[in-house]
């Protein structure tokens, strides 16, 4: 893609690409069904996108992707997060 649409993304947003493009590779062998590593993807998103994620919403996300087996991707705990 065009590096200046990334520019202009980031500035829109407030969210560095170089940081949604590592989070992403670091998604593609992570294991989902472990807690801890949910947890971890969880708060790198908040920080991300600069979102406070209370400990009762991690909890609830984190259920929803191990216990209920959701697929795990930026744009599906960026909802979540954004919906409290």
């Amino acid at each position: 893609m065009d590096n200046n649409f990334f520019k202009n993304l980031e500035k829109k947003t407030g969210v560095n690409m170089k940081d949604v493009f590592e989070l992403a590779g670091s998604l593609q062998n992570a294991n989902f069904k472990d807690e801890k590593t949910v947890r971890n993807v969880i708060k790198r998103v908040s920080q991300i996108a600069n979102k406070h994620v209370s400990k009762d919403m991690e909890d609830k996300i984190v259920q929803s992707i191990v216990a209920d087996g959701k697929q795990l991707d930026f744009n599906t705990i960026s909802q979540m997060i954004n919906k409290k």
